[in-house]
């Protein structure tokens, strides 16, 4: 694209024309002032080329609203609402302004859509491909705080929608990837039509910019939030620790996306499996005081109930359709804190 490199520019200009009509002003470490005794809360994550993404298969636009998502859903999980939102960016030099242009295209469409106030951008070099480095700040009002009851026994554990379609969505991708590396015809496509779901669970994860607010207005309010990103197992194995409570989910109250059975039969992957250890749902769980059972289930119908907490000596649970109990258990990465 003409007048799109980087050889035309310096890092300031760069940065100058992504703000250009965006709707957003370029302010270098921009503040807020926030209302008298609320809390600031942040979310922070570095996306790693290779690790986290593969440019191969994830378009850069999709990949921006990915990656702001990814961090909202962290001040979503604390009742907070956005506010600012840093970025930084490191540039492999495979990469030129035209396509630092589209993914700086899905950041703004998502800042947009969530309602943060302020964005700072910094672009430096990276010698191993494309980093995305995103840091948001949000803002729980004090009374949201002073609502927040201790967690309980017998409380409910809800989600906010399908879990493991991402997962089978990002290995729909790899299986594509692999075929099309073993034919020597650059035009073939692979036809993902049947899997779009799937594939758009992971490439555009999407939450309800009015989650927080809806909270607030109907007075119910979360005992604990937790993002499902690494995995259900990994998020019920946190809320057991932050609690000191036990925790018991049902496997036939976890929600699916319509074909996750039969694409998971295709892919020979368990989808229960890939819902309690894949990840990149970004769905949040929360747990909701059982006495507001009745008007969360009434207020909140896009949410699923998929168990509730138990006492201590339960630990964390899954609950078989026969009525076993299997012991969760996190995997992947293990961190000794």
């Amino acid at each position: 694209m003409a007048g799109e490199s980087f050889n035309e520019y310096g890092k300031a200009e760069a940065i100058a024309l992504l703000f250009e009509g965006s709707g957003f002003d370029h302010v270098e470490d921009p503040s807020f002032i926030p209302e008298a005794g609320s809390i600031i809360r942040t979310s922070s994550r570095i996306f790693l080329e290779g690790m986290d993404f593969d440019l191969t298969y994830f378009p850069l636009k999709h990949l921006g609203y990915k990656c702001v998502v990814a961090q909202t859903a962290g001040l979503y999980a604390s009742m907070s609402h956005p506010r600012l939102l840093s970025v930084r960016l490191g540039l492999s030099s495979k990469l030129d302004f035209s396509h630092v242009r589209e993914l700086w295209s899905g950041v703004l469409s998502a800042s947009r859509e969530h309602g943060y106030k302020a964005i700072d951008l910094d672009l430096v070099p990276s010698p191993n491909g494309l980093t995305v480095s995103v840091s948001a700040t949000g803002e729980e009002y004090k009374l949201t705080a002073g609502r927040t009851a201790k967690a309980r026994s017998k409380d409910l554990i809800c989600v906010s929608g399908s879990l493991g379609a991402a997962y089978i969505g990002q290995q729909i991708l790899e299986r594509e990837k692999k075929n099309f590396e073993k034919t020597s015809d650059d035009s073939a496509q692979p036809d993902l039509e049947k899997y779009k779901m799937m594939i758009g669970s992971y490439l555009k994860p999407e939450l309800s910019p009015s989650l927080v607010s809806r909270f607030e207005e109907t007075g119910i309010y979360p005992s604990n939030g937790y993002v499902v990103s690494h995995g259900l197992s990994d998020a019920l194995k946190r809320l057991v620790r932050d609690t000191a409570l036990g925790a018991k989910v049902y496997a036939d109250k976890i929600p699916f996306e319509g074909n996750s059975f039969s694409f998971g039969k295709e892919l020979d992957i368990d989808p229960v499996s890939a819902a309690m250890n894949g990840g990149d749902d970004f769905r949040l769980l929360f747990t909701i005081p059982i006495l507001e059972a009745e008007k969360f289930r009434r207020e909140f119908q896009t949410f699923d109930i998929i168990g509730h907490l138990a006492q201590s000596d339960v630990g964390a649970v899954l609950v078989a359709p026969g009525g076993a109990e299997l012991p969760v258990r996190a995997q992947g990465w293990h961190n000794e804190d």
